[in-house]
């Protein structure tokens, strides 16, 4: 083990030195650099807006980027941020001494609530320019509104609620349309539903949200000084128009549930987070005398929303009898307290201040704070500037606060794009776990760290957790990239160690057989392991010198089966005399070569089932290279025994229908030894053409002759064509086999005689019987008396010949009297040619004056011609032009020669006084006349017609043109 570790350590040494010299030149690696290289932005990033109001800023207010702001006594400036050079200003009309108290814009922007220090309440909506009383609302000094984030719209709010100083809660609705723009109630009703009080009476309504849940069901917070207040109740469906006026109802009798703080300074806020694609709040932030009661929202509780609170007390700073804080915010993981002077974000992790604001004196004192919900965007207003602030990436430090909370997977949630911080977070989470003894979660995070191999190694050997060790292995080793072949090939080998080691340990222990069962399964899988085959492969040596090593032969099996190493599997099996299990895997995995190699060894044990495989193999199998393992095992068998061999040779023989001479010679040689009848079967279906036979004859005959089987011998004798051999062994056995054998050379009569003189000599010497001798001669023709006599005994009566005798005189009379009638035939026949002969000197034909040559298409009797009695007719040059290319070569010099003749007999005489008739006398000696040459042309030339005869017939497959000239003829054509 510890070699392995060294080795491992080597090849990280090396990794990282070529990383240190890349970093070295500037060459980009996988490792993190935990440097900053440009100035990180603040999460909170302050704006001053480039705004001079002509007057005081009162109030403002700021929704779905509509901003409204109170200036003075009587203006109002409307904004929206999409548009912020086209401002908007109303005027409020108001002639007395009457102030803004506070304002109220709802959640699309459109509905502006204006509340006067005069307990007046005025109302504006974003598309009229003009402000309206609202009648019913006067007499009340409004403190909050709780708007219906659920039924309003633009023209109409639906049913809200309203807080008042006097600690009343009130049900109202305003609409435009239904009110009328000119109307001077556009408020549709204002009714009383609930009054919250604390110790000492009514106490003013801080804050109101409304809120929806599940099934209907509806959360209303309400806070004073004190307290906060949750009233839960479902509006039944169809009647949420009609208002919360039945949750009201239900708390009437008693109070509703509400959380309760001692201090107060003199009011309370409640801030709350939705995030950007919900439609609720997930968390709030109620700012109240003893600091932030912080929780989030769930909506699935029955009786109560607020979830996981807990209470962070003021900064040490923050002394709320001189400098209490003013207005509070809610962002995702912090909250922002309004100070006169300043800004403080505190996270809602741990309380700690995380950034702090200080603001200057001349911008006056600090008056409000408020977030538009729908941007994320904070607004700061003193009365003579206002601040924006912009949230950027608030959860960039979040894992470093969950991490040291150990809430690890909330950190790695929110670092999983920076693998820097990831990789602390994992290795504080593995330390986390190690030290709480969790070494097995340890081990896991551990290997998805950059922390150094050996260090990680050896804390878990220290340890002595080798199970933590090994999962520790396995992580690191899924991580590996496939260039990383050293790395994975150590620790491939080291788990395989480790593996075995355990499970030694747990199988001589009877009480862990369940955790034996399981890693033996998880040793399974990862030597099964896709990811791994390779290097499994590559190192399969190494790998079994460690099974071997530990004498673990089952998973040396496995092991082998996975690495596809049948041989050895098949080997092991043989090895332990489980000849059956061995014969299955050749049989599942249908490996030829394994076949040829293990047959010799299974066929001595199994010899059934190890034909059936090979029959099951079919053609795949190549039957000459079983034969070595079927003669070792015939030759100790037994008889029984042979018939496996044989029933696989007559598979290959009849099935397969192989013709491979070794095959159907080794299946002759069982035959003869076991089955001899069998054998003459096997020959006589094997027919007798030699050239369709695949026995060799010889070897054949050579096996049946020392074997003693002589009707085999005959038939082979037959297929060789040695009849003679094949009588003189027949008569041996059977004259009726003789005789068949006598018969086969039916075209050498000679031969045949030979042989049937051979069975009746046998018949009479051997068996002197002379009827059989008799029936000899009736049953072959070419046989007669006079040639069986000699062999008959001088004591022979002529009594056994006589009816012989009498037949071969019948048969010589027959024999000159179709001699007779044969000569007159041909006499007859020679006289029909002769008058044939003389008719045809007699026959003429008649020519036309306009006939034409049927080769050159000019008159014919311009030159000698050839008249056919097929009607066809030729000048002498025209035919003699066709007829020559075709005619054989010895015909050709023989027609040359002839033409040389006719034109030396041609030439003029030098006597003058030559008869006419020279043509017929004779030229001399040894020399043929004029006219007989002639004659001898005309037989060459005319035999016969061009277009008629044979000639024509004879060139069908000629080209058209011929092919030297093909060339030539194509160019021509161009």
């Amino acid at each position: 083990m510890a070699s392995i570790l060294d080795e491992y350590e080597d090849s990280l040494y090396r990794s990282a030195s070529v990383q240190q010299s890349r970093a070295s030149v500037g060459i980009p690696h996988s490792g993190y650099v935990n440097a900053r290289l440009e100035k990180e932005t603040p999460i909170f990033n302050k704006q001053r807006i480039d705004f001079a109001p002509p007057e005081k800023i009162n109030s403002l207010v700021v929704s779905s980027n509509q901003l409204c702001m109170s200036l003075g006594k009587d203006t109002l400036l409307r904004i929206d941020l999409g548009k912020p050079d086209e401002p908007n200003q109303v005027e409020l009309g108001r002639k007395d001494e009457a102030k803004v108290y506070k304002m109220f814009l709802d959640h699309t922007g459109s509905h502006l609530l204006i509340a006067m220090n005069t307990s007046e309440c005025l109302y504006l909506n974003r598309s009229v320019q003009k402000v309206r009383a609202l009648s019913r609302w006067k007499g009340h000094l409004i403190e909050s509104v709780g708007w219906n984030k659920f039924l309003g719209s633009e023209t109409n709010t639906g049913p809200i609620l309203v807080g008042t100083a006097q600690g009343q809660i009130y049900e109202a609705e305003i609409s435009v349309s239904e009110g009328g723009l000119f109307s001077t109630n556009p408020d549709q009703y204002f009714r009383q539903v609930y009054t919250l009080e604390e110790e000492s009476g009514p106490a003013p309504v801080c804050c109101l949200e409304i809120e929806r849940g599940m099934e209907g069901k509806f959360f209303i917070i309400a806070t004073t000084q004190k307290r906060l207040f949750q009233f839960v109740g479902k509006v039944p469906e169809g009647t949420e128009q009609q208002g919360f006026s039945s949750i009201f109802a239900m708390h009437a009798d008693h109070l509703p549930s509400f959380r309760e703080f001692p201090a107060s300074f003199g009011f309370s806020e409640i801030a709350f987070y939705t995030p950007k694609l919900r439609s609720n709040p997930r968390s709030f932030a109620w700012m109240m005398g003893n600091g932030v009661l912080y929780g989030t929202l769930d909506y699935s509780r029955p009786d109560s929303i607020l979830s996981d609170e807990r209470v962070w007390v003021y900064p040490s700073d923050i002394d709320i009898t001189v400098n209490k804080p003013i207005s509070i915010v809610l962002t995702q993981f912090h909250f922002l307290l309004l100070l006169p002077d300043r800004v403080k974000a505190v996270c809602t992790l741990n309380g700690q201040v995380v950034f702090q604001d200080l603001f200057l004196e001349k911008f006056g004192l600090l008056t409000r704070m408020i977030k538009d919900p729908t941007v994320q965007q904070i607004w700061i207003h003193t009365e003579k500037v206002v601040f924006r602030y912009h949230v950027q990436r608030e959860s960039r430090d979040v894992w470093k606060m969950y991490m040291n909370m150990n809430k690890f997977d909330l950190a790695k949630e929110y670092c999983k794009d920076r693998p820097e911080c990831l990789d602390i977070v994992l290795a504080k989470e593995a330390e986390h776990c190690f030290q709480n003894k969790r070494y097995l979660d340890s081990a896991k995070c551990y290997a998805l760290t950059q922390n150094y191999f050996e260090e990680i190694a050896l804390k878990f050997i220290e340890a002595k957790q080798e199970e933590a060790l090994m999962e520790f292995l396995i992580k690191k080793l899924s991580n590996l990239k496939p260039s990383e072949k050293t790395q994975t090939t150590l620790l491939t080998t080291w788990l395989t160690e480790l593996y075995l080691n355990w499970l030694g340990i747990l199988e001589g222990d009877p009480s862990q057989r369940n955790l034996y069962l399981d890693t033996r399964e998880k040793f399974r899988t990862f030597l099964s392991s896709p990811k791994n085959k390779d290097c499994l492969f590559n190192n399969r040596a190494s790998i079994y010198e460690l099974l071997a090593s530990h004498g673990d032969t089952e998973h040396m099996v496995y092991f082998a089966v996975i690495m596809q190493d049948y041989e050895r599997v098949v080997a092991h099996h043989c090895q332990h005399d489980e000849y059956d299990e061995a014969l299955n895997v050749l049989s599942r995995h249908r490996d030829e070569k394994l076949f040829y190699k293990f047959s010799p060894v299974l066929i001595q044990h199994i010899p059934k089932k190890v034909v059936d495989a090979w029959i099951s193999m079919g053609s795949r199998l190549d039957a000459r290279n079983l034969i070595p393992a079927l003669v070792n095992y015939s030759q100790s068998a037994s008889t029984q025994q042979i018939n496996e061999a044989i029933r696989y040779m007559e598979f290959c023989v009849y099935q397969l229908e192989e013709t491979q001479q070794a095959i159907h010679n080794y299946l002759l040689s069982l035959y003869a030894l076991c089955r001899p009848d069998s054998l003459l079967s096997y020959l006589e279906q094997a027919g007798t053409n030699p050239n369709r036979i695949h026995y060799d004859l010889k070897y054949a005959l050579r096996l049946c002759a020392e074997h003693g089987h002589h009707r085999a011998c005959v038939h082979i004798y037959k297929v060789m064509e040695l009849y003679e051999e094949a009588v003189d062994l027949a008569l041996q056995v059977d004259v009726d086999l003789a005789k068949s054998c006598a018969d086969l050379p039916e075209d050498d009569e000679e031969l045949r005689k030979k042989l049937w003189l051979k069975i009746a000599c046998h018949v009479v010497q051997e068996e002197k019987d002379v009827k059989k001798a008799m029936a000899c001669l009736s049953s072959c023709a070419l046989l007669k008396i006079e040639d069986v006599l000699p062999f008959f005994p001088d004591f022979v009566t002529i009594d056994h010949f006589k009816e012989a005798i009498c037949n071969s005189l019948e048969d010589y009379n027959k024999h000159i009297e179709e001699l007779k009638r044969e000569m007159e035939e041909a006499t007859q026949s020679a006289k029909r040619i002769r008058e044939d002969i003389q008719e045809m000197r007699n026959k003429y034909g008649s020519v036309e004056p306009q006939e034409k040559c049927a080769a050159c298409d000019f008159p014919l009797l311009n030159r000698p011609f050839y008249l056919f009695l097929c009607g066809h007719m030729f000048h002498y040059d025209c035919l003699l032009q066709a007829v020559f290319p075709n005619l054989p070569a010895y015909k050709q010099a023989k027609l040359e020669d002839l033409q040389k003749k006719l034109a030396a007999t041609s030439q003029p005489s030098k006597s003058h006084h030559r008869p006419r008739d020279a043509d017929t006398i004779s030229l001399g000696k040894g020399q043929q006349s004029r006219e007989q040459i002639k004659a001898d042309i005309d037989d060459i030339v005319a035999g016969e017609c061009v277009y008629c005869g044979e000639l024509m017939i004879r060139s069908i497959d000629k080209p058209f043109i011929d092919p030297q000239k093909y060339e030539e003829e194509m160019q021509s054509w161009l």
